[in-house]
């Protein structure tokens, strides 16, 4: 419109109408009535601004820039001390200047998102959430540009890869391919996974995580402010929560919510890990006499193959919790497989605590615990060759374990080592 306003006077009258430039500076650059008038410019003025700044960005501004207000907004009223962890934006030139230094074009919606904030400090607790088992922790910052900049990666398997995130405690980076090269596709998002039983140490499994910074980013933050990740001690816990997956027996409630942990997981040899978190919950309203403690559990578990393995055990987790009128008993416990996908299902044992003779059963719905899509390298070092990789569609299997809940959340700030670190090879101990 502005362009066209030259050919006539209508027109010309047409591009100063202001309705019309407010509606689309509220459409493409969520600008409010309260920043407007702060601004003391008219809507046509203000677009014009705007565009001259962040035109190139008009396809993904106003979503990105939604996701980091309805981020900020949840995350101030629940977890305050992440939103002083938030760096500010950084200027086009910046960005200009870490293309040149890496050789490689950003992509534009990545870009975008750091013109709004240029990712967070190296901190604990990360803004990507985090994962505790009783001897392994981890917590994922946003890198800012600069960080990832220096991270930008060309050895033999992370080819042309930026990290995205990074982990203090775990060395764990997710890793965006800049261009389409050993398999990957242009802007896939990913863990690495090092292939264990290939002669070359540079082949890379690789756990899909988005299809694109805007998928990316955008579904984690709808995940995070619609209650789909929990808030736990004051971080973003990455658990998931099938709303279907609920049992209620009597006034007792059962609900379990799971997570893949690629960090602990590789895909030669088949080795997938999975944690999940069970809440138990006695309604408020049951009688003061229905008071019972849990005594054992037993576990049928099935994976993908139709193998069933049954477990029984004294308590969960070393304990033996009672649970009375409105009280809420929450555990985390994990599990290994050596295939994709799979269920788990079965019940808990209580006694009353006021007829000590009676003991009943406490459903445990089933749940389901699913591996992401994952690349599987096929490397052949044949005079030099690049790795080969070629996408696994996945179905998924199942095993158990058990581990206590913990949290280690020391905050510091640590620059060290953000790149090249090798993947972690502990693993959770079982049945515990």
């Amino acid at each position: 419109i502005y362009s066209c306003c030259y050919l006539s006077r209508r027109l010309n009258q047409l591009s100063s109408h202001d309705p019309l430039w407010k509606r689309h500076c509220k459409k493409y650059w969520l600008i409010s009535e309260e920043e407007k008038s702060q601004r003391n410019q008219s809507w046509k003025a203000i677009f014009i601004s705007t565009y001259s700044d962040l035109g190139r960005y008009i396809r993904y501004y106003a979503t990105l820039k939604k996701a980091w207000d309805d981020l900020e907004k949840y995350l101030g009223q629940r977890c305050p001390r992440m939103i002083g962890s938030l760096k500010e934006s950084v200027r086009e030139e910046d960005l200009d200047a870490v293309e040149a230094q890496i050789g490689c074009k950003l992509p534009d919606d990545y870009r975008c998102s750091f013109r709004i904030h240029n990712g967070q400090k190296l901190v604990v607790p990360g803004l990507m959430g985090s994962m505790a088992l009783s001897n392994h922790y981890r917590s994922e910052d946003l890198l800012d540009i600069d960080t990832a900049a220096g991270g930008f990666q060309q050895r033999l398997g992370l080819k042309q890869c930026l990290p995205l995130t990074f982990c203090i405690h775990t060395g764990l980076s997710q890793y965006m391919a800049l261009e389409s090269v050993e398999g990957r596709n242009k802007y896939e998002i990913f863990y690495q996974c090092p292939d264990q039983m290939a002669r070359n140490p540079s082949a890379i499994d690789m756990f899909i995580t988005g299809t694109s910074y805007l998928e990316w980013f955008t579904s984690y933050v709808n995940k995070v402010v619609t209650g789909g990740y929990p808030i736990i001690r004051d971080q973003i816990f990455r658990y998931v929560h099938d709303k279907e997956c609920v049992a209620t027996t009597g006034d007792i409630t059962v609900s379990v919510s799971t997570s893949f942990l690629p960090e602990l997981s590789s895909v030669h040899p088949p080795h997938y890990f999975f944690t999940y978190r069970i809440r138990i919950e006695m309604s408020k309203d049951a009688l003061p006499e229905k008071a019972c403690q849990l005594d054992s559990r037993y576990w049928r578990i099935t994976n993908a193959k139709g193998d069933v393995e049954e477990v029984q055990g004294p308590g969960v987790v070393g304990e033996f919790p009672i649970i009375s009128p409105g009280r809420v008993y929450e555990y985390t416990s994990c599990t290994t497989f050596s295939t994709t996908s799979g269920y788990m299902e079965g019940y808990y044992t209580f006694h009353c605590l006021y007829y000590k003779d009676k003991f009943f059963n406490v459903t445990i719905p089933r749940f389901h615990m699913v591996c992401p899509t994952f690349k599987v390298s096929t490397a052949r070092l044949v005079s030099g060759d690049a790795v080969v990789l070629i996408l696994e569609t996945n179905h998924n299997e199942y095993a158990v374990d058990e581990d206590e809940d913990s949290t280690d959340t020391d905050e510091y700030e640590d620059r060290r080592r953000v790149l090249d670190i090798p993947a972690p090879s502990g693993r959770c101990p079982r049945h515990t």
